[in-house]
């Protein structure tokens, strides 16, 4: 149990130790999106950065997508079943 304990709580804190670490790492680079205004700005992120960048929108872009998907799903469902009651 003395084991469990140890091992629990020295989990919790290599995780904050990482997050706090990340934070203040990339607080001063952090680009929310890339436009034509802020080129020089992510051109001067490394490449690591960029990438992780890339990643992140490419990530909420799918989740997005399947939203959207869902949505027009629903919506073809929707007119289908209301032909099928006129006719």
């Amino acid at each position: 149990m003395i084991i469990f304990l140890s091992v629990a709580i020295f989990l919790c804190l290599k995780k904050t130790f990482k997050l706090n670490i990340s934070k203040k790492v990339f607080k001063n680079k952090r680009i929310n999106t890339f436009n034509k205004s802020n080129l020089n700005k992510w051109m001067n992120l490394t490449k690591k950065e960029r990438y992780n960048q890339t990643k992140k929108e490419s990530v909420s872009y799918l989740k997005n997508r399947k939203v959207l998907l869902d949505e027009i799903q629903k919506e073809y469902k929707r007119m289908k079943k209301s032909d099928s009651k006129r006719n």
